[in-house]
């Protein structure tokens, strides 16, 4: 295998979640050639990832600029002869990509763990990982696990995963970096109150709550996360807080990483930046209900989550069905006892 396709469009989070299957590719593939297909709004990311040769961007729904046509990419994808294409999206879309490509091998999941089973069809060899499926409630590994399994017919096998993800700027220098470290003194929680899914985000003013708690206790001063259409989220935490939290400047993807790298402690929902600050190693405590965090969750053993999983009715649904959603449930003070328990946890691991 000389050159590999991996296809993952997105979203934010799903993408961190596939960088491993690259870097396992690159271990084991060191001379191989590795593109990967992705929506052109997420391309900044795999940016930072050395381990892809190739970066081509698609014009998906919602990309306002950037990226090329469909038809200009299946073109190019037909050019560049793969001998493997890996669908990692599990849509109809995706899979009919791969298989347009004429790679002699199209890899993809078997039907119970795709978005869309009929995207089945379109794959000449298929990884099935076994369980019930990618939503079934009983299913308790982490995506990362399951899509490292779609390495096992290619004949490679890694069980820790690895996130290459570069620090964008090393110095601290940039506008986004340097307004955080002056607001902050250079040393700061991160919180981020907004999701795509509305079922996934906290009240703001239980975040206020936290961020009072950390500048009380640990003297921590918190940076409010937002993206598009969040704004109003960010302010009503920053509106609560008395002064312990500032909202973050306009943020670009690869400024994100750059703050989740300097970040004492991360609290957020299951969302894009979370799994981002995952990936580069900041403390988390995440905050979930609709996902299990046994699947979405961080994954050192010493980040911490809070989670109503086991009570949500509406597991894998933008939005609650009912009065009630589960992660109201979430009182401040538990997370704040979380992030407490976190921080000590780094501390001893800094002594």
């Amino acid at each position: 295998m000389n050159r590999i396709l991996i296809i993952r469009l997105g979203a934010l989070g799903d993408i961190v979640h596939a960088i491993p299957v690259a870097a396992a590719l690159r271990r084991g593939l060191p001379t191989a050639r590795i593109d990967w297909l992705v929506s052109a709004k997420h391309r900044e990311l795999l940016d930072l990832v050395p381990v892809v040769d190739r970066r081509l961007a698609v014009r998906d729904r919602g990309d306002a600029e950037g990226g090329t046509s469909l038809v200009s990419t299946v073109r190019e994808i037909r050019k560049s002869r793969y001998d493997v294409v890996i669908d990692l999206q599990g849509l109809i879309k995706s899979a009919l990509i791969a298989r347009s490509s004429g790679a002699p091998r199209v890899v993809g999941f078997a039907a119970r763990y795709l978005r869309e089973p009929l995207a089945r069809v379109f794959y000449t060899h298929v990884h099935d990982p076994g369980g019930s499926g990618m939503f079934a409630p009983s299913e308790t590994r982490h995506v990362v696990q399951i899509n490292l399994g779609i390495l096992k017919p290619l004949g490679f096998t890694m069980e820790t995963p690895e996130f290459p993800i570069e620090d964008p700027d090393p110095m601290g220098r940039t506008t986004c970096a340097a307004r955080v470290s002056d607001q902050t003194g250079g040393r700061f929680a991160l919180l981020n109150p907004g999701a795509a899914w509305p079922n996934k985000r906290w009240p703001p003013e239980r975040l206020s709550q936290v961020a009072i708690a950390l500048r009380e206790r640990r003297g921590l001063m918190s940076v409010v996360l937002w993206g598009p259409g969040e704004r109003d989220l960010a302010d009503r935490v920053v509106g609560g807080a008395q002064g312990a939290a500032v909202i973050a400047p306009q943020t670009t993807i690869a400024d994100v990483v750059a703050l989740a790298r300097r970040a004492a402690i991360m609290i957020s929902g299951d969302t894009g930046p979370t799994h981002i600050g995952a990936a580069v190693g900041t403390p988390i405590v995440g905050l979930y209900g609709p996902t299990r965090p046994e699947r979405n969750g961080p994954w050192l053993p010493q980040d911490m989550t809070v989670s109503r999983a086991s009570i949500c009715q509406c597991h894998h649904l933008r939005r609650c069905k009912l009065e009630t959603m589960c992660l109201l449930d979430i009182q401040a003070a538990e997370v704040i006892e979380a992030a407490e328990r976190r921080l000590d946890a780094r501390a001893r691991e800094s002594a």
